[in-house]
Parts: structure tokens; C-alpha cells; sequence
């Protein structure tokens, strides 16, 4: 009773792979003369560079994302949090200062693994904005600033800290009550 099945299987197996090689047609060199020169192509404009899609925005006007902490790098998370709080209230970016509005608690309970729980709340946020907080920094730094490897140290232990991030779009029910 097995024995049609094993024998359709092992066909099919054994034809997979003519059946993917006839479905994919061979390469052809293109053809020319020897008298011609070779086709040019007229120049092209290079291709618009288009915005890079934010790392992290929310699709609503209020957001909040849980933040666990590893529960030795709960300093270079509060630091982060205060450095880019200082950077949006000091930037004259219209678009840096509408990321302003937010607000981080610490938990009392721990989070999963004994990680330390953070909440930080955007109310109101403009959807689509970029908010990931590395790149708001980033935005209110010169360009020595951005190179100092300072900088680059300080961001790999920034975002070293974070064990996980749980992202949260919200919408007031109720009107607001």
C-alpha cells in the first residue's frame, strides 16, 4: 500500500532537478558584429537617494514602549534617556523638538530574566517620526561630534543595555476619560 507513494516521491525527487534546470533558459552573449563599436548608453542621472524608513516611529499619535534593561546597565540607560531628553530641549530642529514629548518611568517590578522595566510614553507623537533615540541624538551633534570615537563608544553602550523593546501604538477609548 506504501510501495505508489515511495515510487511517486522518489521520482519527483529524481526529476527536480531537470525539471528547475529546463525552467531556467541558458545565458546568451549579446550579439555583435566585429565592425560595430559596442552600444553606449547614454549617462544616467544618479538614482535620488530616498530617505532611509525610521527605525522606530508609531502609526498613532500616542505610543509606549516597554523597555527591559540588562540590570547592570540601568546608568547608561538613564544616561541615554537624560542626554537625549537635553539634546531635543536644546535643538532648534522643529522636527527634533517634536520628538520632545515624552516621558520614561522605572518600574518598581523587575522584567523578564530580573531585567530592569522601564515605560517610556510619547503623548502626543507625529506618526511616522523617527524616534529611535541613537539617531535623535545623532541629529543635534556637529559633524566632529559624530566622528569623535567618544561617540561611537558611548552609542555601543547605549544600545548595548537594552535586553528588549516591546513597541505599543495607542488610541484613546472612551474620549479620554
Amino acid at each position: 500500500m506504501r510501495r505508489p507513494f515511495v515510487i511517486v516521491t522518489a521520482l519527483a525527487l529524481a526529476l527536480l532537478p531537470a525539471a528547475t534546470f529546463a525552467q531556467t533558459p541558458p545565458a546568451q552573449p549579446p550579439a555583435q558584429t566585429p565592425a560595430q563599436p559596442p552600444a553606449q548608453t547614454p549617462a544616467q542621472p544618479p538614482a535620488a537617494t530616498t530617505p532611509a524608513a525610521p527605525k522606530l516611529t508609531f502609526k498613532t499619535t500616542s505610543g509606549m514602549l516597554l523597555v527591559q534593561v540588562k540590570p547592570d546597565q540601568t546608568a547608561a540607560f538613564e544616561e541615554m534617556i537624560s542626554k537625549m531628553k537635553a539634546a531635543v530641549a536644546s535643538s532648534t530642529d522643529e522636527t527634533v523638538k517634536q520628538q520632545a514629548n515624552v516621558k520614561v518611568y522605572k518600574s518598581s517590578e523587575a522584567g523578564a530574566g530580573g531585567n530592569a522595566l522601564y515605560v517610556v510614553l510619547y503623548d502626543p507623537t507625529t506618526p511616522g517620526t523617527e524616534l529611535y533615540w541613537l539617531d535623535v541624538v545623532n541629529k543635534t551633534l556637529t559633524p566632529e561630534q559624530q566622528r569623535d570615537p567618544a561617540t561611537r563608544e558611548m552609542y555601543t553602550r547605549w544600545a548595548g543595555s537594552i535586553a528588549t523593546m516591546n513597541q505599543l501604538n495607542l488610541t484613546v477609548v472612551g474620549g479620554g476619560l
